[in-house]
Protein backbone atom coordinates (compact mmCIF):
# COMPACT_ATOMS: atom_id res chain seq x y z
CA UNK A 1 0.00 0.00 0.00
CA UNK A 2 2.71 2.46 0.95
CA UNK A 3 4.28 2.04 -2.48
CA UNK A 4 1.17 3.67 -3.96
CA UNK A 5 1.41 6.82 -1.80
CA UNK A 6 3.65 9.45 -3.36
CA UNK A 7 5.07 12.93 -3.08
CA UNK A 8 4.48 15.11 -6.11
CA UNK A 9 8.02 14.54 -7.44
CA UNK A 10 7.87 10.76 -7.21
CA UNK A 11 4.34 10.68 -8.65
CA UNK A 12 5.31 12.83 -11.63
CA UNK A 13 8.22 10.50 -12.41
CA UNK A 14 5.86 7.52 -12.57
CA UNK A 15 3.10 9.39 -14.43
CA UNK A 16 5.59 10.55 -17.08
CA UNK A 17 6.57 6.94 -17.77
CA UNK A 18 2.91 5.95 -18.17
CA UNK A 19 2.16 8.92 -20.41
CA UNK A 20 5.18 8.19 -22.61
CA UNK A 21 3.89 4.62 -22.96
CA UNK A 22 0.59 6.02 -24.25
CA UNK A 23 -1.41 5.16 -21.15
CA UNK A 24 -4.28 7.40 -20.11
CA UNK A 25 -4.28 8.92 -16.64
CA UNK A 26 -7.49 9.39 -14.66
CA UNK A 27 -7.54 11.80 -11.73
CA UNK A 28 -10.03 12.28 -8.95
CA UNK A 29 -9.88 13.66 -5.47
CA UNK A 30 -11.73 13.79 -2.20
CA UNK A 31 -11.58 13.65 1.58
CA UNK A 32 -12.52 9.96 1.90
CA UNK A 33 -12.94 10.41 5.64
CA UNK A 34 -14.91 7.23 6.36
CA UNK A 35 -14.62 4.89 3.40
CA UNK A 36 -18.01 3.54 2.32
CA UNK A 37 -19.63 1.78 -0.62
CA UNK A 38 -20.22 5.07 -2.43
CA UNK A 39 -16.48 5.69 -2.42
CA UNK A 40 -15.52 2.19 -3.56
CA UNK A 41 -18.05 2.15 -6.41
CA UNK A 42 -17.01 5.65 -7.45
CA UNK A 43 -13.31 4.79 -7.54
CA UNK A 44 -13.89 1.51 -9.40
CA UNK A 45 -15.92 3.34 -12.05
CA UNK A 46 -13.30 6.06 -12.32
CA UNK A 47 -10.60 3.44 -12.97
CA UNK A 48 -12.62 2.09 -15.90
CA UNK A 49 -12.18 5.43 -17.68
CA UNK A 50 -8.44 4.98 -18.25
CA UNK A 51 -5.29 3.00 -17.60
CA UNK A 52 -4.04 4.52 -14.34
CA UNK A 53 -6.09 6.02 -11.51
CA UNK A 54 -4.51 8.78 -9.39
CA UNK A 55 -6.42 9.81 -6.28
CA UNK A 56 -5.71 13.11 -4.57
CA UNK A 57 -6.63 12.95 -0.89
CA UNK A 58 -7.30 16.21 0.93
CA UNK A 59 -4.87 16.67 3.82
CA UNK A 60 -6.25 17.31 7.28
CA UNK A 61 -5.74 21.07 6.90
CA UNK A 62 -7.41 20.98 3.49
CA UNK A 63 -10.47 19.20 4.92
CA UNK A 64 -10.73 21.84 7.63
CA UNK A 65 -10.55 24.58 4.96
CA UNK A 66 -13.53 22.97 3.23
CA UNK A 67 -15.71 23.51 6.28
CA UNK A 68 -16.77 19.88 6.70
CA UNK A 69 -17.31 20.46 10.42
CA UNK A 70 -15.31 21.15 13.54
CA UNK A 71 -14.64 17.48 14.21
CA UNK A 72 -13.56 16.59 10.69
CA UNK A 73 -11.66 14.82 9.47
CA UNK A 74 -12.37 11.81 11.66
CA UNK A 75 -9.28 9.94 10.45
CA UNK A 76 -5.84 11.43 9.82
CA UNK A 77 -4.71 12.12 6.27
CA UNK A 78 -2.05 9.37 6.53
CA UNK A 79 -4.70 6.83 7.49
CA UNK A 80 -7.11 7.98 4.78
CA UNK A 81 -4.37 7.81 2.13
CA UNK A 82 -3.40 4.30 3.22
CA UNK A 83 -6.99 3.06 3.10
CA UNK A 84 -7.44 4.45 -0.44
CA UNK A 85 -4.09 2.95 -1.47
CA UNK A 86 -5.30 -0.47 -0.31
CA UNK A 87 -7.97 -0.52 -3.03
CA UNK A 88 -7.05 -2.55 -6.09
CA UNK A 89 -8.53 -0.04 -8.51
CA UNK A 90 -6.25 2.75 -7.25
CA UNK A 91 -2.79 3.04 -8.77
CA UNK A 92 -1.45 6.13 -7.00
CA UNK A 93 -2.38 8.31 -4.03
CA UNK A 94 -1.14 11.79 -3.22
CA UNK A 95 -2.05 14.10 -0.34
CA UNK A 96 -2.61 17.76 -1.10
CA UNK A 97 -2.96 20.79 1.20
CA UNK A 98 -4.92 23.22 -0.95
CA UNK A 99 -8.72 23.47 -0.68
CA UNK A 100 -8.97 22.44 -4.34
CA UNK A 101 -6.77 20.24 -6.55
CA UNK A 102 -6.14 22.66 -9.43
CA UNK A 103 -2.36 22.89 -8.93
CA UNK A 104 -2.17 19.11 -8.65
CA UNK A 105 -4.24 18.65 -11.82
CA UNK A 106 -2.00 21.05 -13.71
CA UNK A 107 1.11 19.20 -12.54
CA UNK A 108 -0.19 15.71 -13.34
CA UNK A 109 -1.97 16.67 -16.59
CA UNK A 110 -4.41 13.75 -16.57
CA UNK A 111 -6.42 12.73 -19.62
CA UNK A 112 -9.59 12.28 -17.57
CA UNK A 113 -10.92 14.23 -14.59
CA UNK A 114 -13.64 12.56 -12.51
CA UNK A 115 -15.92 13.89 -9.77
CA UNK A 116 -19.06 12.66 -8.05
CA UNK A 117 -22.49 13.34 -9.43
CA UNK A 118 -23.12 15.98 -6.76
CA UNK A 119 -20.78 18.27 -8.71
CA UNK A 120 -22.19 20.45 -11.46
CA UNK A 121 -19.87 19.67 -14.41
CA UNK A 122 -19.42 23.38 -15.15
CA UNK A 123 -18.09 23.98 -11.61
CA UNK A 124 -15.57 21.14 -11.50
CA UNK A 125 -12.14 22.54 -10.66
CA UNK A 126 -9.73 21.84 -13.52
CA UNK A 127 -12.42 21.22 -16.14
CA UNK A 128 -11.25 23.96 -18.50
CA UNK A 129 -7.60 22.92 -18.17
CA UNK A 130 -8.39 19.27 -18.98
CA UNK A 131 -10.66 20.06 -21.92
CA UNK A 132 -8.20 22.58 -23.40
CA UNK A 133 -5.64 19.75 -23.50
CA UNK A 134 -8.06 17.40 -25.29
CA UNK A 135 -9.07 15.43 -22.20
CA UNK A 136 -12.53 14.93 -20.80
CA UNK A 137 -14.43 15.37 -17.55
CA UNK A 138 -16.94 12.87 -16.19
CA UNK A 139 -19.24 12.75 -13.21
CA UNK A 140 -20.19 9.47 -11.62
CA UNK A 141 -23.62 9.17 -9.96
CA UNK A 142 -23.62 8.98 -6.19
CA UNK A 143 -24.97 6.01 -4.27
CA UNK A 144 -28.16 7.40 -2.75
CA UNK A 145 -28.35 7.96 0.99
CA UNK A 146 -24.66 7.11 1.53
CA UNK A 147 -22.16 9.69 2.74
CA UNK A 148 -19.67 10.15 5.53
CA UNK A 149 -21.88 12.84 7.05
CA UNK A 150 -24.90 10.50 6.99
CA UNK A 151 -22.86 7.71 8.63
CA UNK A 152 -21.69 10.06 11.38
CA UNK A 153 -25.26 11.27 11.95
CA UNK A 154 -26.55 7.66 12.20
CA UNK A 155 -23.85 6.78 14.75
CA UNK A 156 -24.65 9.82 16.88
CA UNK A 157 -28.40 9.22 16.66
CA UNK A 158 -28.08 5.58 17.74
CA UNK A 159 -26.11 6.80 20.77
CA UNK A 160 -28.84 9.28 21.65
CA UNK A 161 -26.80 12.30 20.59
CA UNK A 162 -28.37 15.05 18.52
CA UNK A 163 -26.12 15.30 15.40
CA UNK A 164 -26.73 19.05 15.09
CA UNK A 165 -25.43 19.83 18.58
Amino acid sequence: MHSKIHTLDSLLQRITIHQQAGESIVFTNGCFDLLHIGHTRYLAEAKELGDRLVVGVNSDSSVRQLGKGTNRPIQSDAQRAEVIAALGCVDYVILFDEPDPLNLIKAIQPNVLVKGGDWNPERIVGKDFIEERGGFVRTIPLVSDVSTTAIIERILTTQGINPSS
